[in-house]
């Protein structure tokens, strides 16, 4: 979710007793002045960053590797321990907002600047500034104010980019609970079927939901190095071409990991082809194919504990209901 100062634009002007003139004192005060980045620039973060965020670009590999850019913050990050050099502005900006009951806080959105790349061995100093205390906001989440600050990274003295983050500080809206209705035979609500989520289906990823209603499981192909990727991008992580075609996948695969979900409970998922057990655990598993990608999808026709890593499965399509079929891994060996 992402919320903007435009989500209050039917917020309160101004703050009760002089508040938001307080607030507002705050900026243009330093939260962390000289502050100094806990590592260097460093490998082994650029390789845990790409692998997390399935970054497979060869220009953060290598001797002559560049951090990829939106890396920015990371090494600034203080980590469980945190950063000993804070100003105390920092902290009394927040003391004022909890002691007037805008306990809660939300991460709202960043804007980042890129000045020049950051290779591994840049020490990195940084210094950041409260730079906005917005009027007294009222948004879905509650009434507060929103907190901008402004980080400026250098390596080495100088200037690599910017990095611009806001939080709201609100008191949660109070849930007005709906008066019951008492129910009648005529009145009560039919019974409406619980359905799965939609997919989010985008030019990018359309051609995959056609193979999928043809009962194809369709993986892209780089038209230039021929390296097969999934989920389906607009262009190629190895070497950038924006030219691909397909491949069908054979439907053979091995469970590569797996979570099973137990809470929230959902009627419209079920570990097994037994009714009955809707809405019960089930396993989520991230499928290695045969042809090297992996995928995330539902294994069935197995209970969520007798699901393991390795189990071969094959690929089938579900009908979830009228409008949605989707595919999903059957465990091998299983009727």
């Amino acid at each position: 979710m992402t919320l903007t100062e435009r989500d209050g634009a039917a917020g309160a002007r101004g703050a009760p007793d002089g508040l938001y003139g307080i607030l507002a004192g705050f900026a243009g005060r330093a939260a962390a002045t000289a502050g100094i980045g806990k590592d260097p620039v460093n490998l082994p973060m650029i390789r845990h960053w790409c692998e997390a965020m399935g970054d497979a670009h060869p220009a953060y590999r290598g001797p002559d590797a560049v951090a990829p850019p939106t890396m920015l913050q990371a090494w600034t990050m203080g980590g469980l321990s945190g950063h000993t050099d804070r100003s105390s502005a920092h902290e009394e900006l927040f003391a004022l907002l909890d002691g007037a009951g805008y306990t809660s806080v939300v991460a709202t959105d960043c804007e980042q600047e890129y000045l020049r790349p950051l290779r591994p061995g840049d020490e990195i100093t940084f210094d950041t500034v409260i730079e906005s205390v917005s009027e007294l906001k009222t948004t879905k989440l509650g009434t507060g104010h929103f907190v901008t600050t402004r980080t400026d990274v250098r390596a080495g003295g100088e200037l690599a980019g910017t990095h611009r983050f806001r939080i709201l500080k609100y008191a949660p809206a109070a849930r007005r609970p709906k008066p019951a209705a008492p129910e009648t035979a005529d009145t009560k609500p039919a019974a409406r079927p619980v359905r799965r989520p939609r997919p989010v289906i985008n030019r990018d990823n359309a051609g995959f939901w056609e193979g999928v209603a043809a009962h194809r499981l369709l993986v892209q192909r780089c038209g230039d190095c021929a390296t097969l990727r999934f989920p389906w991008l607009p262009g190629c992580a190895d070497c950038g071409s924006r030219e691909w075609d397909t491949v069908e996948a054979s439907g053979a695969g091995t469970v590569f990991s797996y979570v099973v979900m137990h809470h929230p409970s959902f009627p419209a998922f079920t570990a097994s082809d037994d009714p009955a057990a809707a809405g019960g655990p089930y396993a989520v598993g991230l499928i290695e194919l045969a042809e090297g990608v992996r995928m995330i999808s539902n294994v069935v026709g197995v209970p969520h504990d007798k699901v393991r890593i390795g189990m071969p499965v094959r690929l089938e399509f579900l009908r979830a209901d009228e409008e949605l079929e989707l595919p999903v891994f059957r465990a091998e060996g299983e009727d």
